[in-house]
């Protein structure tokens, strides 16, 4: 912990910025002292990774004063910040997988050989970055190529990076995202290390529960205006989220079914996949919400892109609304009424250069093609404004770019692509990954409008306090089999946890699938840092 009264490290007053139809920054102000982890945390939008782009020199600030160790500075470029001892992660690595550990260490910076301008010294590059891993404690070939190592250490490579400029201010934006239990702890370790180093730390976050355990002092925006800053050990999670969202957030469970049968859409029949699916078999009813659990690499998301027709099946049979279906493409699929919603939605869901209109009409576009083959514009720009109503999609226009709009924002985005399309059985992969408690809400709320429509629903979640919440019932896997269903009134955590580790299965053979299907590993992400906002 860091003392209160030290004098700050860097103070920024004042911030303003603005984007074409989007005022991004109101009158903003932060600071962070030397030797302390600052948590910076918001709704999507509120503005804290373009703070922090500010700071480092990212964007350009159209007002407001920012200063290093009492001294008024103009930070121009990344260049700029650099040379003031400013690095920032961004949640996207930007690491060049072909090149090795040391050349993205030190790339645009390598050592030359004695006597030449053009030759690299390797050697001396590798020994630069080794010392610099072991200050760090890591146990990392510098030769190692980046693509070999895992995103945890990868992870640890751009903190190598940015502290090989003798960074002061270190941004941390989203960084573990994508990061196992136990990669956490020793990112935590690090960070610490930093910190009793004297190095500032920035923390951006949604898991609020990560806070508690690492930052010293915690400034909530929203709206792109500063809220408040408080000392963490002081902060309930209840009241940053008060803090964070400024409204009563929406706390429903879904209604479950109040009859016994319902019609059956989506029947999944001995499913098979060599290495990745073995034998799964269920059925989605109408206006259902169908949980599925289980550990990375259990095999979910291949079940789901299985039905979508994103990947290929040795064997097995889908029934749509009683009727076998064939599905070998993701067309396939929508023609039949499936729609998906990947877990990476800016890949695989969205075309983010094109507007909101665009791509809520994509995936139905021949729906508004006019005799003479042309797109009917007023068409399509009255669907668009029909589920932009509908689903509270927070957009300038219809004409703003898709990149441009905050995660739960993009992902209701998503869901109007799907509904255009006409889709009665939706696939939600990781529904709420990146987004924040207050979009969470919201997206919540979406699903059990949904189902209350007569929608039925597959959401796919390693959050187990979503699943509980969220579940009329709840399929586990392990290994690419389902080892158990359980109701909404069985499940509990520690019940689909013994299911999600339960290889065998209590439905399969005891068999050896030959390691976790797609080579992923076994890693416990199913408990969320984030039940609070359960």
């Amino acid at each position: 912990m860091t003392d209160a009264t030290a004098k700050p490290l860097v103070t920024m007053t004042g911030i303003d910025k603005s984007f074409p139809g989007v005022h991004a920054l109101d009158n903003c102000r932060f600071d962070l002292r030397a030797g302390e982890v600052h948590a910076l945390v918001g709704e999507n939008g509120a503005g804290k990774s373009t703070l922090m782009k500010v700071l480092a020199g990212i964007y350009r600030k159209d007002a407001g004063v920012i200063t290093i160790d009492g001294h008024e500075v103009e930070i121009a470029n990344p260049r700029a910040a650099q040379d003031l001892g400013i690095s920032m992660i961004h949640q996207e690595l930007n690491l060049m997988n072909h090149l090795t550990v040391a050349q993205n260490i030190f790339i645009g910076r390598e050592p030359r050989r004695r006597f030449s301008t053009f030759l690299l010294d390797d050697a001396t590059l590798n020994r630069n970055a080794a010392q610099l891993l072991e200050m760090m404690h890591l146990k990392i070939d510098p030769r190692t190529k980046v693509a070999d190592l895992t995103v945890a250490k990868q992870q640890m490579v751009e903190i190598a990076k940015a502290l090989s400029y003798n960074a002061r201010v270190l941004i941390m934006d989203e960084p573990t995202a994508a990061l196992t239990e136990a990669e956490i702890a020793e990112l935590f370790a690090i960070i610490r290390r930093l910190r009793s180093q004297g190095v500032g730390i920035v923390y951006i976050s949604h898991r609020l529960e990560e806070l508690k355990q690492i930052s010293d002092r915690i400034t909530v925006m929203r709206d792109g205006r500063y809220i408040d800053t408080v000392p963490t050990p002081d902060a309930t999670i209840e009241q940053i989220i008060r803090m964070m969202v400024g409204r009563t957030i929406y706390e429903s469970a879904p209604e479950l079914p109040t009859e016994e049968s319902r019609e059956i859409v989506l029947e999944v029949r001995n499913l098979n996949r060599a290495g990745v699916l073995k034998d799964i078999s269920f059925t989605l009813k109408r206006g259902e919400i169908l949980g599925f659990a289980g550990l990375m690499g259990a095999g979910r998301t291949e079940v789901a892109r299985a039905i979508f027709g994103a990947d290929p099946i040795d064997s097995g049979e889908i029934l749509v609304h009683g009727q076998p279906v064939r599905i070998k493409t993701p067309r396939d699929a929508v023609r039949h009424g499936i729609g998906y919603l990947s877990e990476d939605r800016k890949r695989y869901g969205l075309a983010l250069k094109m507007d909101v209109e665009t791509n809520v009409v994509l995936a139905a576009l021949q729906k508004f093609v006019n005799a003479v083959g042309w797109v009917d514009r007023r068409r399509t720009t009255a669907t668009a404004n029909h589920h932009v109503a509908t689903l509270a999609i927070k957009t300038p226009s219809l004409q703003q770019q898709v990149k441009n709009l905050s995660g739960g924002t993009q992902q209701k985005v998503v869901v109007g692509k799907w509904l255009t399309a006409n889709t009665d059985i939706l696939i939600f992969d990781e529904p709420t990954r990146g987004i924040d408690v207050g979009a969470k809400s919201e997206i919540y709320k979406l699903l059990n409008d949904l189902a209350r429509q007569g929608k039925a629903i597959i959401m796919i979640s390693s959050e187990l306090p979503e699943i509980l919440r969220m579940s009329h019932r709840i399929i586990v896997m392990c290994e690419g089999r389902i080892t158990g269903e359980l109701s909404s009134t069985e499940a509990s955590q520690e019940a689909i946890m013994t299911l999600a580790t339960q290889r065998g299965g209590i439905v399969a053979d005891n068999g050896d699938t030959g390691g976790s299907p797609g080579g992923q590993s076994d890693s416990p992400r199913l408990v969320s840092m984030e039940s609070q906002s359960a």
